[in-house]
């Protein structure tokens, strides 16, 4: 939909996700334009709107985004309560009309771009484990819950058990010395301790429940799946390791303590590659991030801060992460969250406050390009310091 700056309409029209459609689209909008400023606005910054986004941005348009957030809480203020595309088309172009804080769609480097896309795989599939996880462990507490308590199923050893042996009488049968050498031939780690607890299980529990033959059947599925699962996560940290050391902010992201080679690549992806320029501050980072709290006042109530409604889940949860890390191994990090702690804030307040001050940190180190280094003095141990 084309409106102008009054709010009238001056183009409405369904358009197929097609190249041809989508430059026949931006013609026809520039000829209705007539030479004037045009810009456009999208719900979407990545997925079905990426071929538009590429076709607008080798074409120098102006684009900006709007959260779905803002059409939800927008659409009330429009007539009728359906929803339609046309009406959400409608919406977002009285929206990008209208305000003044929204955000152009930021792009980013072939290299972030690629491990924007990885790294989301890898999250679905760090999803789909734990999923996988936990229904094998519910289904054999359906027949055989001594042996779902015996182990825990995000380790290797247990899923290769449990991929060929899984109901009590089977343990028994194999006995602990032929089942530790089978799984010792397997790649499993202390198999014979393993074996011992299986069989010290299969020992527990000597009556046979209805639901064990299929409980097995699918239990021995499950933990095949899982096993693909990890070979797949394997596979995909070599490619997001290859592709993250690449790219020339990787070694300061690294020197940043709490930092590994997937979450420097989560963070450098979410950040549209370092480009720094995109957010124009640090606040403005850390905001995107969810680590700027937002002021919820009214009348005498003063100070109420909470999380900010839109923010990068992912980036948020890669700060938070880190932070957390740095606690091991960053003297200065663990010396601020102390003093948050002792202020009175919760642990997850204090690792946030954390979060936040890294932020600061880090976009210090990508703008002047200096690695992190350590603080060696006490009165520069409040917050993570950076090399001058």
């Amino acid at each position: 939909m084309v409106i102008d700056v009054a709010g009238r309409v001056l183009l409405s029209r369904r358009v197929v996700n097609d190249e041809a459609a989508l430059l026949e689209l931006i013609a026809t909008v520039l000829r209705v334009a007539d030479g004037a400023d045009v810009v456009w606005a999208t719900d979407l910054n990545g997925g079905g709107a990426a071929l538009l986004i590429a076709l607008l941005a080798e074409r120098g348009q102006q684009l900006l985004y709007i959260p779905d957030r803002i059409i939800h809480h927008a659409a009330a203020t429009y007539r009728g309560d359906g929803k339609t595309d046309a009406k959400d088309a409608r919406i977002i172009a009285d929206q990008a009309r209208m305000r003044t804080d929204l955000q152009p769609v930021r792009g980013g480097d072939q290299i972030s771009t690629d491990l924007r896309l990885l790294t989301a795989r890898r999250t679905d599939l760090i999803f789909d484990r734990v999923r996988a996880i936990n229904r094998l462990r519910a289904t054999m507490l359906e027949y055989f819950p001594a042996l779902e308590a015996a182990f825990d199923y995000s380790k290797k050893a247990p899923l290769i058990l449990v991929a060929g042996y899984q109901t009590p009488d089977g343990i028994r049968r194999i006995g602990a010395s032929r089942l530790a050498a089978w799984l010792k031939k397997r790649g499993a780690r202390n198999p014979a301790a393993f074996a011992t607890k299986a069989v010290d299980a299969a020992n527990a529990q000597h009556t046979t429940l209805f639901t064990q033959a299929m409980g097995a059947r699918l239990v021995a599925r499950l933990a095949e799946q899982i096993q693909a699962i990890d070979a797949d996560i394997a596979q995909l940290d070599e490619e997001i390791a290859t592709q993250f050391e690449q790219h020339p902010d990787a070694p300061i992201l690294l020197s940043m303590p709490g930092f590994g080679v997937v979450s420097a690549a989560t963070s450098l992806a979410n950040t549209g590659g370092g480009d720094l320029s995109a957010f124009e501050t640090v606040d403005r980072l850390a905001s995107v991030a969810g680590l700027a709290p937002a002021p919820r006042d009214s009348g005498r109530t003063n100070g109420n801060h909470h999380r900010p409604r839109r923010f990068n889940r992912r980036l948020m949860r890669t700060c938070y992460l880190a932070a957390l890390s740095s606690l091991k191994n960053s003297p200065a990090s663990r010396t601020f969250y102390d003093r948050k702690r002792a202020e009175g804030k919760s642990h997850k307040q204090a690792v946030i406050a954390l979060a936040r001050r890294r932020m600061n940190t880090l976009w210090a180190m990508l703008r002047d390009r200096t690695s992190y280094q350590e603080a060696t003095t006490p009165q520069s141990t409040s917050a993570p310091p950076i090399a001058a």
